[in-house]
């Protein structure tokens, strides 16, 4: 990405589950859910929101291998997406484990998200 114009931060949380596709979903959607572009139209060239390039990186803590990449790429609705992978994110004790949660242990997984946003 040449032009980088944004860069969005979001947390993502499973409680229960110990799923990362959930808690990269929850960080992905907290970083762009409160924010509004209406000038990226005029910024980016022709006009056209396709045009724009946003990477979506992700600190996971566990069960990398089990991110749906694709899941990821088609919350953000314009433009070229990239998912990147970083260790970080946080695994830490819910306080209990509850099987009918779907519950392996008694892990959350805590997802940090960088949603950067250009041309």
């Amino acid at each position: 990405m040449e032009n980088l114009l944004f860069v969005e931060t979001g947390t993502g949380v499973d409680v229960h589950g110990q799923n990362v596709n959930i808690a990269s979903e929850r960080a992905v959607m907290n970083a762009i859910h409160s924010n509004s572009m209406p000038g990226m139209k005029k910024i980016l060239p022709d006009a056209d929101l396709n045009k724009m390039k946003v990477n979506v990186k992700l600190g996971i803590p566990l069960d990398t291998e089990k991110l749906d990449h694709d899941k990821i790429k088609q919350l953000i609705p314009y433009g070229t997406v990239t998912v990147e992978v970083l260790p970080g994110g946080l695994a830490t004790t819910s306080g209990i484990f509850l099987e009918d949660q779907q519950d392996k242990n008694d892990l959350m997984y805590i997802v940090n998200a960088v949603v950067e946003v250009g041309y």
